[in-house]
């Protein structure tokens, strides 16, 4: 810590006139309390800012994502100080709470934003009804609940499309005079459904060479965190506030002609394609939401490209924020069984904190396999993905729901901890972020509550839409166990679909689907359950002995 403990200039905490913590999702010189007026410069609000290990030891977080937050708050502390800010970095080993009281005895009350992450509201909220800090509505949501509640607050199931054109009509994006949708048509999502065939060049995703302060925070976290999974790389790190920038610029110029039209494909060639890349930027304050929605309306972008793009920052993004808040973090008004099967860290090596308590509506009881940590599973869509989050910490948004949270919900994964595994792997994530997209959405845990259906698939979707069976020891057309595992899904969770009407379809199919079909469906799930968990590698000849079996499964070899 040399190099930046050296840039960080001394501080005469009695000649500021008050102080402000800035909590590591709110990296942002213009958005928060610390915003300077005409009464009060830059000089005269103080920041503080935490670095605790007890934060980074919560779970076993990719070491990409220890680096990227802390290299991130180390930049920030020094723009902010070039800036004009007295600037206090505090590094600790205990909670953010117990860190923020002791300094209030020493500086008195503290101003803050209010945070994002549910779990550090949790802990701070104490000290606010203390009196001990004051804080103000977070600046950089694009939507307040009372919008939340008119579009959709009091008609559950809740639908994002409803809450996505209220937003839309607020804010008048992508509007005409008459308050119309431009297009004629909210969601052009019907538009964005090409898989990838080559017809136009991928971009060259770009670097951040690294300086000395980058390069400080990867040694540090290879010494200190090295038990946790993933590398660092750090010249994938956007940490200053150009960095930013020319991401976005990055993203706006070379990704987003293209994001439309390929947002759902998938392919082995590209870990990205047109996706832009900024959501962890997003979630750390150093992009404003608000900005990057403007940017891309007002940008020379087909339709299709600018709606899918401002249908998931100003629709989905705050939609699932809003879930979150109202139900408490899925502790409230969720009505499913509950589930305490969970294991800390979801099985990563190591000793964590005790997980929490698994909302599940399916009742699947399968621990995460060794496949979601690196192990190689014999099945190439799933280990081409596993590769890139062990390697990345990221990967875009469609492997994440039709691969991992898809082949998770097949084979019956416990939700919570296929949740933590997304929490703990993710550059990008946090707590308001996967308990939605995962536990809600990827998994079905909480049954209708914000989906209309459960988001799976068997082999025909993954083979439209990606290239990785062209790589893989499984055909697709004859002993792929992906679809065996989705009719096995359907038919194990047959009573909590009756009734619903996007499910009608897929139903009425397995209804006729023959039942020595149906009993070899589960004889397959039962196979790939037994030799996953068990950390070995599916092959071929598991599929066709469990499909042909008349006798209950017996152990796979090893291989």
């Amino acid at each position: 810590m040399g190099f930046f403990r050296d840039a960080l200039k001394p501080v005469e905490r009695g000649d500021v006139e008050r102080w402000c913590y800035v909590h590591i999702d709110q990296l942002n010189l213009d958005v928060g309390p610390w915003r300077p007026t005409p009464e009060r410069p830059r000089s005269a609000t103080g920041l503080i800012l935490i670095e605790t290990s007890w934060k980074a030891n919560q779970r076993p977080y990719h070491q990409q994502k220890l680096a990227l937050v802390l290299t991130n708050l180390r930049h920030f502390a020094l723009e902010a100080q070039d800036a004009g800010h007295p600037v206090v970095v505090l590094h600790d080993n205990r909670p953010y709470e117990d860190v923020l009281e002791a300094q209030v005895e020493v500086l008195g009350p503290l101003h803050a934003m209010r945070w994002a992450e549910r779990e550090t509201r949790l802990a701070l909220e104490p000290l606010e009804a203390r009196g001990l800090l004051t804080v103000e509505d977070h600046g950089s949501w694009l939507t307040d609940r009372a919008l939340f509640d008119r579009a959709v607050g009091n008609k559950r199931p809740w639908r994002m499309d409803a809450f996505y054109r209220e937003a839309r009509k607020a804010h008048r994006i992508l509007l005409t005079e008459e308050g119309k949708p431009v297009g004629g048509k909210w969601s052009l999502d019907a538009e964005n459904r090409l898989p990838w065939d080559g017809a136009v060049p991928l971009p060259e995703v770009p670097t951040f060479p690294p300086d000395p302060i980058t390069l400080e925070v990867a040694a540090m976290v290879k010494a200190t965190y090295g038990h946790h999974p993933g590398r660092v790389t750090p010249q994938d790190l956007p940490a200053s506030a150009a960095d930013a920038e020319r991401a976005w610029r990055w993203a706006l110029e070379e990704a987003m002609p293209w994001f439309g039209p390929y947002e759902d494909a998938m392919t082995v060639q590209h870990r990205s394609l047109f996706h832009t890349r900024i959501a962890a930027l997003l979630n750390l304050g150093r992009l404003q939401p608000g900005r990057v929605v403007h940017d891309v309306e007002h940008a020379d972008l087909a339709l299709n490209s600018k709606e899918g793009f401002i249908r998931q920052v100003l629709g989905w993004r705050e939609f699932i924020r809003h879930v979150h808040d109202a139900t408490d973090g899925f502790t409230e008004g969720v009505h499913v069984p509950m589930s305490t099967s969970s294991r800390p860290a979801a099985g990563w090596e190591g000793v964590w904190p005790e997980a929490p308590i698994s909302v599940d509506a399916l009742g699947d009881d399968v621990a995460l396999p060794a496949a979601y940590w690196g192990a190689p599973s014999g099945l190439a869509c799933l280990d081409d993905v596993t590769k890139a989050v062990m390697e990345d910490g990221w990967t875009h948004h469609i492997p994440r729901l039709m691969v991992l949270a898809n082949l998770g919900t097949l084979i019956g994964v416990r939700p919570r901890e296929l949740t933590d595994w997304f929490w703990a792997m993710f550059i990008d994530a946090y707590d308001w972020v996967v308990e939605p997209n995962v536990l809600a959405m990827g998994t079905y845990a909480t049954g209708s509550l914000m989906s209309t259906k459960p988001y799976v698939c068997g082999t025909p979707y993954l083979k439209r839409m990606g290239d990785a069976c062209k790589g893989c020891a499984f055909s697709p057309s004859s002993t792929c166990p992906i679809s065996d595992l989705y009719w096995a899904f359907l038919a194990r969770h047959a009573p909590l679909f009756e009734g619903n009407i996007r499910m009608a379809m897929p139903m009425r199919t397995l209804a006729k689907r023959a039942q020595e079909k149906r009993e070899a469906d589960a004889r397959v799930h039962a196979t790939v359950v037994k030799v996953l968990s068990e950390g070995k590698q599916l092959t071929p000849e598991d599929i066709k002995a469990a499909r042909t079996s008349r006798v209950a499964v017996e152990p796979s070899p090893a291989h």
